[in-house]
């Protein structure tokens, strides 16, 4: 079996607009622990399409990606994800085509079939739930417009084809997997916050999997909640405001990144904390020891080839210290 030391770890952001802060602050600090991630050896640092939700700023996906990418100098840098069914193929092609060009080498294309928001901001953004079920079709025109011209051909993304774009598929159930599977592209799981398929979906993909162009063997990465502290009461305390804003989000009044509170058993219902813990599940809390012992049964049990880590740490320093744990335990800070 895989060792943590054997596989990249990545880090997933939502840029999380603390309770009190701005999307300004949010902003530096997506920027200060991107360059931090750079330094300890993260392999690809992703962000991720939100809309309408007041804890999160990272709505404009492709422009923090490229503020990202201009402030760092190595690390990959990408979507996880971009929704597809919020946009034309084209757009996006184009989008991420500018950005390889500004970039290259360093740009990675997550995508995900999901609207990042609820129905009223689906209406805002022009788009619709029959978007989600046209996602295969729009996937492959995607694909089509990275591809070098085709003669007579009417429509191109410039900048765009011709460039390599690595496309990750995105998913919490079987569909992206099958999709991925058939596609013979890379397969990220969403276990951070959608646990509930995780080893179901990775067989399928792994099961079903055909080499492509651009893969030749499956590919998988594993989302997951990663608090690490100098003790396990100090990061079971940092991850309290994760549970508060699985708990807000499940009342239907999300906001806010809230900071830690010492008994989080005075905030929620035991039905509340059941849905809470579940969604949570797939999540590494506690001192290095705790974490090292976390990651090897997760490891063990999904045989992933990657991990990628979200940590909606309310304190910055408390964040950049986690993910410092991270890189240490995985050998390379």
């Amino acid at each position: 079996m895989k060792a943590f030391t054997d596989i990249p770890i990545s880090i997933l952001d939502l840029a999380p607009i603390r309770e009190g802060g701005t999307a300004a602050e949010a902003f530096r600090n997506s920027l200060d622990l991107a360059r931090r991630a750079e330094e300890w050896g993260y392999e690809r640092f992703w962000l991720a399409e939100h809309h309408n939700i007041p804890g999160i700023a990272s709505a404009a996906t492709a422009v923090l990606i490229g503020h990202i990418a201009g402030g760092t100098s190595r690390i990959r840098v990408g979507a996880g994800g971009i929704m597809l069914p919020n946009h034309a193929p084209l757009m996006v092609a184009e989008q991420f085509g500018t950005l390889e060009s500004l970039y290259p080498g360093r740009i990675d294309l997550g995508l995900g079939r999901a609207p990042g928001g609820d129905r009223m901001t689906m209406r805002a953004l022009r788009r619709y739930e029959a978007g989600a079920d046209a996602f295969p079709r729009d996937l492959l025109e995607l694909q089509g417009y990275f591809r070098p011209a085709t003669p007579g051909q009417a429509v191109r993304a410039i900048p765009g084809e011709g460039l390599d774009v690595p496309i990750w598929l995105l998913g919490s159930s079987d569909f992206s997997a099958r999709l991925a599977a058939e596609l013979g592209l890379p397969f990220a799981f969403a276990s951070h916050f959608a646990p509930d398929y995780l080893l179901a979906a990775l067989a399928l993909y792994r099961e079903n999997f055909k080499p492509s162009d651009s893969l030749a063997e499956p590919r998988v990465m594993v989302g997951v909640n990663g608090f690490a502290a100098d003790t396990d009461e100090e990061a079971a305390r940092l991850f309290t405001s994760l549970q508060q804003a699985f708990l807000n989000l499940i009342r239907g009044r999300p906001g806010a990144l809230l900071p830690p509170v010492d008994d989080i058993d005075d905030l929620w219902t035991p039905a509340e904390r059941a849905q809470v813990e579940r969604m949570t599940r797939v999540s590494v809390v506690g001192s290095p020891e705790t974490v090292a012992e976390g990651l090897k049964i997760l490891i063990d049990a999904t045989d992933a080839d990657e991990l990628i880590f979200a940590s909606q740490i309310h304190d910055h320093p408390a964040r950049l210290r986690s993910y410092e744990i991270l890189a240490q335990l995985h050998g390379r800070a």
